[in-house]
């Protein structure tokens, strides 16, 4: 008999399923039993129970809403996406009666999703939303890491993961034919959503210093988020220089990294950054900071060149010299693409993998 399992996230879904995401979903029910309690639209698919993706009530009201699908579909596990998603779901636990084991996936640093994320006002339920994170990691039953800075996240608080390993996503796009040569065009590319999180002031600062000492340099930004103003600042202070897509398909990011000789990720903390992995499949070397979970993709002077954090001036140091060295800038690329193969997993051993750690 298949284990049963209860997924509870804040993810998004659109239903039906789109055949990329739908593949980790077969795979996964091909393997558990399984229920999934997130947010979003549409029908259809008897797995998906959603809800509004209001916040902070969806927070609010997940205790009473995990509570309901244990006394409904009484799984044996209940896997979280976040500390906040497991606190909630130990509350729910409790209200229902029902003996599931909670499992924490961290997929990240959760402190981000008050200080550096969304509106500054997050920042006032930082010490509620520390306090509750604390105690989903230490309380739950299991706790899976997908990196090295997550595994020391969870240690510092005196938890062992259960297990560490990345989360799988359909890298089809980046993977559907082999890498193509660097383009003789100096261009950088940033892919990622706008939040205070990605350090994007850095980015633009940065880009200033490159713009100035390399005149044919380019920018080519993709995303969107509530620091947009930095990058329309930049966009319009430097005409021609800085080109920005806030939204762009799988298929279409894999052919701007085509075009681009480096990816830039300055963030000031990532627990295991996809959009590397996506580079690396492109066999595109990463200019970004030393900071959470890059350097676990990331080896200096092999795949990309590492720089704190909060140096603007070592960034645009490392951008310059990335694009102005032809040379160093194909050394780091094959670095890149010989570690690719290392982040690229299947639905199939994904899945496998989950059950492995809810059994």
């Amino acid at each position: 008999m298949k284990p049963r399992v209860l997924f509870v996230s804040r993810t998004r879904y659109r239903l039906p399923l789109d055949a990329q995401v739908a593949r980790k979903w077969d795979a996964l029910s091909a393997e558990l039993d399984l229920r999934v309690l997130a947010t979003g639209e549409g029908g259809g698919d008897a797995r998906f129970h959603l809800l509004p993706a209001r916040s902070p009530a969806f927070y609010l009201s997940l205790p009473v809403d995990v509570a309901r699908e244990l006394r409904s579909f009484r799984p044996s596990a209940i896997v979280t996406q976040s500390p906040y998603e497991a606190a909630a779901a130990l509350v729910g636990r409790a209200i229902a009666r029902v003996p599931a084991r909670v499992v924490l996936e961290i997929h990240g640093d959760w402190r981000t999703a008050t200080r550096l994320y969304g509106s500054p006002l997050r920042r006032l339920l930082e010490p509620v939303s520390r306090a509750a994170a604390r105690a989903a990691v230490r309380r739950a039953d299991a706790v899976r890491t997908v990196s090295p800075f997550t595994s020391g996240l969870v240690r510092g608080l005196g938890v062992e993961p259960a297990a560490t390993f990345t989360t799988y996503y359909d890298a089809s796009a980046f993977t559907a034919h082999p890498p193509v040569a660097l383009p003789e065009s100096r261009r950088a590319i940033f892919v990622g959503v706008l939040e205070r999180y990605k350090n994007v002031h850095a980015l633009a600062a940065a880009w200033r210093r490159v713009a100035a000492a390399v005149p044919d340099a380019q920018l080519h930004v993709v995303g969107r988020g509530r620091e947009r103003a930095v990058i329309e600042r930049l966009v319009r202070d430097l005409p021609g220089r800085v080109v920005w897509d806030q939204r762009l398909s799988s298929d279409r990011v894999a052919a701007a990294l085509d075009e681009s000789t480096l990816l830039v990720l300055p963030s000031f903390s990532e627990g295991l950054p996809r959009v590397a992995m996506e580079a690396f499949a492109r066999g595109r070397p990463v200019v970004g900071a030393r900071a959470g979970g890059i350097p676990d993709i990331v080896a200096d002077g092999v795949s990309g060149v590492l720089v704190p954090s909060d140096d603007a001036t070592a960034l645009a140091d490392a951008l310059i010299r990335v694009l102005t060295d032809g040379a160093l800038a194909q050394t780091l690329a094959d670095g890149a693409r010989a570690d690719a193969q290392r982040w690229l997993q299947t639905p199939e051993e994904f899945a496998t993998r989950v059950r492995e750690l809810v059994q």
